[in-house]
């Protein structure tokens, strides 16, 4: 079959269709389920010629409109020439955009004037889709697998060989300035249709830059889509190759997926020049007198020089392609899929069949916060914000749960009571358009595989997990609570919030806080504020306890410090991690530990007490909210459902979302309180009816007598649900709510007397059990 014939130029960019084309895909993004974001410094604005990896078909149209977004560039693009066979309409469109035929006779030519003109230029070097995502080699070369001749091979250098054109051709503009050829000049800006000399000029200074670019999916889906079902009904027709690409590239699109595109160190590709080359350039120079004759020299030279010369080019352009190629594959965005088939892969490749569930979470756990230190590998977000991965050692993630329910629906592992077992099938070989369906396992690691550091620290988080010591892992989970603080402060303090946030008070410091004494005693104290306070409310009490001995950790509850809106947000189950996460913080430094609660603290208090865990000795609470003064807080259900339902219906979000709150600590408590945090309050208290009774332990309950948000009356309704033979009521003379804070009525000395009857009940017991058993 005869190549079809294409004029010798091409229609330039039609700027007014090309910009109407942004505005649709604009719109058709934000039908879509897919979350773009363009990681880029000054590449987009300094690049010339973009090369990005070839996963899916969808990000074919992307890279061009977010470049064009960013910097106002328009871009031209490649693609096959089966699109331009014939003049239709598609042709005509594609023309017009800027984009161009693969197999143009004059591609470069055409491409390389674009450059010229201030066009960037898009590239997929692979010059297919990588559906393995395996690019290097078994010798740890990089190639990648060509569908047509069915082996593995380098890069395209096209980019490279542009790139180099692009500049012998700036660099004889530079010479015809200093040698002062108008005639020479006011040719090549006609041929160019550039604007002025000026504009040619300005062009010939820059350097011609190349900028590797990596796009990462997470998480790669390959049957749960909207397509799977169609594509059955009329898979008959279709083949292999169409229905996976229907069912994985369906998924990108129709499902919540991440977009990273993340853009890498510009190559110059001047760079690979070496001294022969540049001086044999400048003799040939003068020999050229267009971009077509630039780009002949290494198929048609003109003489022994050109041919040198092409040859010298050629060595050049493998090296700045080697060089675009790792720079490409080194800024794959490292998500938590990539760690655990990491980990995976090693383990079956090295002989173990099996490997203990919790062993698997400590070991993702230990890799995560390892590579958080490591400035050099790129972390998708879910990897850096303790909400996405600070509960994987208890093996409740949901990013995690999802990539074990394929990979154990498409048979490459298997639970066996506490451990999970690999399969045979991780190790076999698929066909390159089956993989995606068959092994998303060995896709991620074949993605994650350029960047060492990724292996090595996995396999190194293996061998840890049994000799790490407790306090480093503690430290660790320390670190989360802070940094959770400040995704909540850098999500919630966003303008579109102010209404809210500009008539808040407090001021003191939001953040937990982990106090260890001079003289250790081998107790640790956890404290839990309450509802609309933060840590401060009890970091007098807790620089109390430290410096009796004790090891003070103070807990945030979700929502609390940051915003009202971030309150809004969370419910009685987030409050409870944050309880849960500060007493394992606790637990790797202290066997004993008493926990004190105040107000809703309280309450979350005797929760985790109901839970009977060997280390906790007892559990004080000071004025739990079971009745409250304010009677209208018992129309607070009601009202959370009629916001739910105004939100529903309408976009407004509710009738009333926020009440004042008149506090008597401005600087620590929300001076707003949001409806949601009352209701989700209520249901703590209605679930305290299942907890409460299950306490064994010593329980110290306190309430001010003339509490002006909690009844008095509350106190003795807890002691009566109390099964626990050792529980003890103090009544304090208080007007006050903060009995804890303000240390009312020897509030502090009350505790501490408790703390000690704790301890001293627990040594008791020990003592009687030691003489039983030598009895």
């Amino acid at each position: 079959m005869s190549k079809p014939s294409y004029p010798e130029n091409w229609n330039d960019i039609d700027t007014g269709l090309y910009y109407r084309s942004v505005k649709i895909f604009n719109q058709v993004r934000k039908l879509l389920s897919v979350k773009m974001k363009l990681h880029a410094d000054e590449q987009v604005e300094k690049g010339d010629i973009f090369l990005f990896n070839h996963f899916s078909r969808f990000e074919t149209f992307i890279p061009q409109f977010l470049i064009f977004e960013q910097s106002g560039a328009y871009c031209c693009a490649i693609a096959s020439g089966e699109f331009f066979k014939e003049d239709n309409v598609l042709a005509r469109y594609l023309g017009n955009v800027g984009v161009f035929p693969h197999n143009h006779p004059r591609l470069f030519q055409l491409l390389a004037a674009q450059i010229l003109r201030g066009r960037k230029v898009i590239i997929f070097p692979e010059g297919g889709m990588v559906k393995d995502h395996r690019v290097m080699d078994v010798k740890g070369h990089y190639s990648v697998y060509s569908r047509i001749t069915g082996e593995r091979r380098k890069h395209h250098t096209g980019a490279a060989v542009l790139a180099q054109g692009v500049e012998i051709f700036k660099d004889m503009v530079r010479t015809a300035y200093q040698n002062k050829n108008h005639a020479q000049l006011l040719r090549w800006k006609e041929e160019l249709k550039l604007d002025s000399l000026d504009q040619l000029l300005t062009s010939a200074l820059k350097p011609t830059l190349i900028v590797p670019a990596n796009i990462t999916f997470y998480p790669i889906r390959s049957s749960e889509n909207l397509l799977l079902t169609s594509v059955e009904l009329f898979s008959n027709g279709l083949s292999m190759r169409q229905t996976e690409e229907l069912l994985v590239e369906g998924n990108i699109i129709f499902r919540n997926t991440d977009m990273d595109i993340r853009m890498g160190e510009s190559v110059n590709p001047l760079d690979a020049w070496n001294w022969r080359t540049r001086l044999l350039q400048k003799k040939v120079a003068p020999e050229l007198d267009s971009l077509d004759d630039i780009f002949a020299m290494p198929s048609r030279p003109k003489n022994w020089k050109h041919q040198l010369l092409g040859a010298y080019l050629k060595k050049s352009a493998n090296e700045t392609r080697n060089q675009y190629m790792e720079e490409i594959y080194e800024n794959v965005t490292i998500n938590l899929s990539h760690l655990a088939s990491t980990l995976i892969m090693h383990c079956i490749e090295n002989g173990m069949r099996s490997l203990e569930r919790q062993f698997f979470y400590n070991a993702l756990y230990i890799g995560v916060k390892t590579l958080q230190k490591n400035t050099s590998i790129h972390l998708h977000r879910s990897l850096l914000n303790p909400n996405y991965y600070s509960n994987l050692q208890i093996g409740t993630n949901k990013s995690f749960e999802h990539f074990i329910e394929i990979a154990k629906s498409t048979d490459l592992i298997e639970e066996d009571r506490d451990y999970y077992r690999f399969l045979p099938k991780l190790l076999e070989e698929h066909d390159f358009d089956l993989i995606r369906l068959e092994n998303l396992i060995a896709v991620y690691h074949n993605e994650a595989e350029p960047i060492a550091a990724v292996s090595k620290t996995m396999i190194k988080a293996l061998d840890e997990c049994d000799t790490i010591a407790p306090e480093a892992i503690a430290a660790w989970q320390f670190e989360d609570e802070l940094m959770d603080l400040k995704w909540e402060l850098h999500n919630y303090t966003k303008p579109i919030y102010d209404d809210i946030n500009d008539h808040e008070t407090a001021s003191e410091d939001p953040s937990p806080f982990f106090l260890q004494p001079v003289e250790d005693n081998g107790i640790g104290v956890l404290l839990i504020h309450g509802l609309l306070a933060g840590p401060a409310e009890m970091k007098g009490y807790g620089d109390h306890l430290a410096q009796q001995g004790y090891t003070v950790m103070g807990v945030r509850l979700k929502g609390h410090g940051s915003s009202p809106y971030a309150l809004r947000d969370q419910s009685r189950e987030d409050w409870y991690v944050s309880v849960r996460q500060g007493f394992e913080i606790l637990k790797a430094h202290c066997r004993q530990i008493v926990v004190t609660g105040f107000s809703t603290g309280g309450a979350l208090a005797l929760k985790l007490a109901a839970e009977n865990h060997p280390e906790i000795l007892g559990v004080s609470a000071a004025a739990v909210p079971l009745k409250f003064i304010n009677s209208s807080f018992m129309l607070v259900p009601l009202l959370h459902g009629t916001n739910k339902f105004v939100d529903w219906v309408s976009s407004y979000e509710g009738v009333k979302p926020f009440f004042e709150n008149i506090s008597e600590h401005p600087r620590v408590n929300y001076r707003h309180v949001p409806v949601r945090g009352l209701y989700e309050l209520r249901l703590l208290i209605q679930q305290m009816d299942e907890f409460l009774p299950k306490i064994k332990l010593p329980v110290l309950l306190m309430q001010g007598d003339h509490d002006p948000v909690v009844s008095v009356k509350s106190a003795p309704e807890l002691m009566n649900k109390l099964k626990t033979p050792d529980k003890q009521l103090k009544i304090l003379k208080s007007d006050r709510h903060g009995v804890i804070m303000e240390n009312i009525d020897g509030a502090w000395h009350l505790n501490d007397e408790f703390i000690r009857h704790c301890v001293n009940e627990t040594n008791a017991r020990a003592i009687s059990r030691t003489a039983q058993n030598r009895s």
